[in-house]
């Protein structure tokens, strides 16, 4: 995505869109959103960088590690029902990186459940991004501490969105309504 985008000369008019609008990127849309990548291709790989986040490419592991899994989200209607996240090759969380007092706090509104983390053997990256245990505040309205980062599947930073996981592969439309709610409609 970055390739192409790069090749037809859309880095910098996307990244001048990001000044103003709202994006949402999902999976690989994530990745270019965010500001740091871990495991890209030689080379390297070109990102948006306006979210404050870090994160590993493909960090679930191949095709066959795919998964879903129910997701309590901040803010969604309905939110006693789960939304279920569709995982495809998802990227993962490794850092929520410091914010310019320029831009707004980055907000995570949702995390995989404790029992579901990638597998070290599936993404040979990740264990130098493992975090001591308790070593982060609890996060605001939760109650559990933010032990392991990689848990994050979709955060908020001012009118841009992120989601590790892809909520268009469902008929559940909340996270859709959410995003107008929050990014676009919001003032």
């Amino acid at each position: 995505m970055a390739l192409l985008a790069k090749l037809s000369g859309l880095l910098e008019p996307l990244r001048q869109f990001l000044e103003t609008k709202p994006v949402w990127g999902t999976c690989a849309g994530a990745i270019l959103l965010s500001r740091e990548v871990v495991g890209t291709k030689k080379g390297g790989q070109e990102v948006l960088g306006c979210i404050d986040v870090k994160v590993g490419r493909n960090g679930w592991g191949s095709q066959v590690e795919s998964f879903e899994a129910g997701l309590t989200v901040k803010g969604m209607r309905d939110a006693e029902r789960p939304f279920q996240g569709v995982f495809i090759r998802a990227p993962v969380v490794l850092a929520l990186l410091p914010t310019s007092p320029s831009r707004p706090p980055v907000e995570v509104i949702a995390r995989l459940p404790d029992d579901i983390l990638p597998s070290v053997d599936a993404s040979p990256y990740l264990p130098a991004y493992q975090i001591e245990p308790n070593s982060l505040p609890t996060p605001p309205n939760e109650t559990a501490p933010a032990d392991d980062l990689r848990h994050i599947v979709a955060l908020r930073q001012g009118r841009h969105l992120l989601t590790t996981f892809h909520p268009e592969l469902t008929r559940d439309d909340r996270f859709h309504e959410l995003f107008l709610k929050e990014c676009v409609l919001a003032i």
